[in-house]
């Protein structure tokens, strides 16, 4: 699978004494019953003697060589599985009115703040950690208290990406593992198997319900993605589309971030603006065309290696639809790779995209998949990663936009 934080052809700089600092990349490797998932996080100015790490590793990378990783083989990283973390209640415990302004509505295998359910389980009031509604009926529902990683075989590696001879100018100690593992990574699997409740009631209701063509008739030539993270994506690309592939740029515009895959046989772009798309020197050919009022395709069946869609998903007001759509369009073998951020035109985002974290949006988009039957899915997050400094950005916002990513092959 893809490492944003290999080093291929670097040669690492010594140090004859232990490193103050470190900016380091970790990768999270693991499974669910749906898929194979990496989480990548960048961390940077650790200090291996100050702050909490996870088992021995700031010991191990005091001394370590820029780009040189350490295996963390079996590490727990968050309590077990207990299965007194799941609590059976009244459906009537959680508080659809806590947030005073909108109604919330508990779906099943969807995370919500503990303080929803506050006065149960011996969760007090403000307690934003949070829990994942499991099975749901009309008069009980189980909440699942475990992180969502507690039944997880965790693969953790750290890699050096650069040291400092200077720490950090505060005294506080950085707790690695909860960075690694809050809020985050586990939240992408279903619930013991079972599909999460993304589709129910308005879940693909937009703000804006004006057509899209008006909301596309005037081209908007700019990168919606800083630097750093259309880099990432374009490296993702060029991993998973074999040399010589035929390929579709699905929601495309006049960037495709295919510029590193090799040799392509032909570049077809699918989107909503024909200046856009004129303006796209990687397409060999163009298409107009709204998927939301025809979600079926207008090319020829089995006729593309792979099938890319780059910070567009959430858009789709008719997802199903579209992703069998694609499946159709792959030869067997073809990958589908689907990537995002958490940047959008939130008026014509669909509802249910705007309700969900990040992690749990990778989840959806999984769950895409899976209802269109593709297989060997994998998701991959990266975050953490600084800014470009010429980003207009930059200064205000910290790290660059985080990758989010799914994909999946078509099977037959």
């Amino acid at each position: 699978m893809y490492d944003p934080f290999a080093c291929p052809g670097r040669t690492p700089p010594t140090s004859s004494m232990p490193h103050k600092a470190l900016d380091v990349g970790f990768t999270l490797d693991w499974a669910s019953a749906e898929a194979r998932h990496r989480d990548c996080l960048f961390l940077p100015w650790l200090m291996p003697v100050q702050d909490a790490w996870p088992g021995a590793v700031g010991s191990q990378l005091a001394g370590a060589k820029v780009g040189e990783a350490v295996e963390v083989p079996g590490e727990p990283l968050v309590p077990g599985w207990d299965p007194a973390g799941e609590v059976e209640l009244p459906s009537v415990a959680f508080n659809q009115r806590l947030r005073r302004r909108r109604v919330v509505e508990p779906r099943a295998g969807r995370f919500y703040p503990r303080a929803f359910i506050a006065g149960h389980a011996g969760i007090e009031a403000g307690d934003r950690e949070l829990f994942r509604i499991g099975a749901l009926e009309d008069a009980r529902l189980i909440a699942d208290l475990n992180h969502p990683l507690a039944d997880a075989d965790l693969q953790l590696r750290a890699r050096v990406m650069a040291f400092h001879e200077q720490g950090r100018d505060d005294d506080r100690a950085m707790d690695v593992t909860r960075m690694l593992t809050a809020r985050g990574p586990g939240m992408q699997a279903r619930w013991h198997g079972r599909p999460t409740a993304f589709w129910s009631g308005d879940a693909c209701e937009r703000e804006d319900s004006a057509p899209d063509r008006d909301f596309y008739a005037s081209p908007r030539l700019v990168h919606h993605l800083d630097a750093t993270a259309r880099a990432r994506i374009a490296a993702l690309y060029a991993t998973l589309i074999p040399s010589g592939a035929r390929v579709l740029d699905l929601m495309s515009s006049w960037a495709s971030h295919l510029d590193q895959v090799r040799e392509p046989e032909a570049v077809v772009g699918l989107g909503m603006n024909h200046e856009e798309l004129a303006a796209n020197a990687t397409l060999d050919q163009a298409l107009v065309h709204d998927l939301n009022r025809q979600p079926a395709i207008p090319l020829p069946s089995a006729s593309f290696d792979a099938v890319v869609c780059t910070a567009s998903v959430e858009y789709l007001t008719r997802p199903q639809a579209v992703f069998a759509s694609v499946r159709e369009l792959l030869r067997p073998g073809g990958v589908f790779v689907v990537t995002f951020s958490d940047r959008c035109f939130p008026t014509k985002a669909i509802a249910v995209w705007e309700q969900l974290y990040d992690f749990e949006r990778m989840g959806l988009v999984l769950d895409l998949f899976l209802r269109a039957g593709f297989g060997d899915l994998s998701t991959l997050s990266l975050r953490g990663l600084p800014r470009p400094p010429d980003d207009p950005y930059a200064g205000r916002l910290e790290h660059a936009d985080p990758v989010f990513a799914v994909w999946g092959c078509r099977r037959d």
